[in-house]
Order: C-alpha cells, then sequence, then structure tokens
C-alpha cells in the first residue's frame, strides 16, 4: 500500500501547473539530527508510486535496523483524461500524486547504523529516482 497519497483534501481535483525552473532549497539542504543522507542534485518531480518504492529499498537494505526519515510527501493530483474523450467537459480523473522537488534537499535521512550499509541503502534508492542524487554525512 502507498504511504505516499493524501487519505483526504479539501479539493477533489486541484489543477496545478508543477514548474521548477533552476531554484534552490534553502530550508532542508543540510542534515539536522540524522547521520547519513540523500541529497537530490537536480529539479524535477517525484511521483508517490517512486517515492514508496524508494523507502521500500532502503528498509529492506536496513534491515528494519536504524531510523530513517523522509522529507517530501506527494500531495499535488495529476489529472488527465481517457484516451479517446474528446476536449472540453472539464478536468479528468486523478492519475497520480507528485512531489515537485528543487536540487539541494536531502530526501532520504538514516542514523543508527554504520557508514557502509547506510551508503548501500541509499544507492539502492538512489537507483530508483528519475534525479541524480548524492550521499552526504556529517564530519
Amino acid at each position: 500500500m502507498n504511504k505516499f497519497i493524501p487519505k483526504n483534501y479539501k479539493y477533489k481535483k486541484i489543477r496545478k501547473r508543477v514548474r521548477i525552473n533552476n531554484q534552490k532549497d534553502y530550508r532542508s539542504s543540510y542534515l539536522k539530527e540524522f547521520d547519513y543522507g540523500l541529497k537530490v542534485l537536480d529539479n524535477g518531480v517525484i511521483s508517490s508510486v517512486i517515492l514508496e518504492a524508494a523507502r521500500r529499498s532502503i528498509t529492506r537494505k536496513l534491515k528494519r535496523s536504524g531510523n530513517l526519515k523522509i522529507n517530501g510527501f506527494s500531495d499535488i493530483p495529476v489529472t488527465s483524461k481517457p484516451i479517446g474523450v474528446r476536449m472540453g467537459k472539464g478536468v479528468g480523473s486523478i492519475e497520480s500524486w507528485v512531489f515537485p522537488i528543487k536540487k539541494g534537499r536531502i530526501l532520504f535521512e538514516v542514523k543508527g547504523v554504520s557508514l557502509e550499509l547506510a551508503k548501500a541503502a541509499l544507492r539502492s534508492a538512489a537507483y530508483k529516482l528519475p534525479v541524480k542524487t548524492k550521499f552526504v554525512y556529517k564530519m
């Protein structure tokens, strides 16, 4: 079951343009209380399915030891009309949920494990993500 879909929301369909040009994320660009992290180096959009796949790969590599923190939630709906439907007649049904991400943001944080295990777990999550990432840790 996907944990990155809102359970309830105010409006059924929101048609937001997900546009990120060349912006940086300064709020969550450093490790706070965790030891290791996965930093995003590109701007992009991550869907809820991709976030869930990356979370599952990290927890499987860590074998449920240590703590994992995810700094992101997909809360923007993407709508689309079915194939073969003519133009007009309102917005289509919700197809997926996305999370716009800016470069510099630390998406996953891990603590309570060794450096090698954290690096292997975050590398397996990086393979699933559609943006370039970098492994960071506290000195």
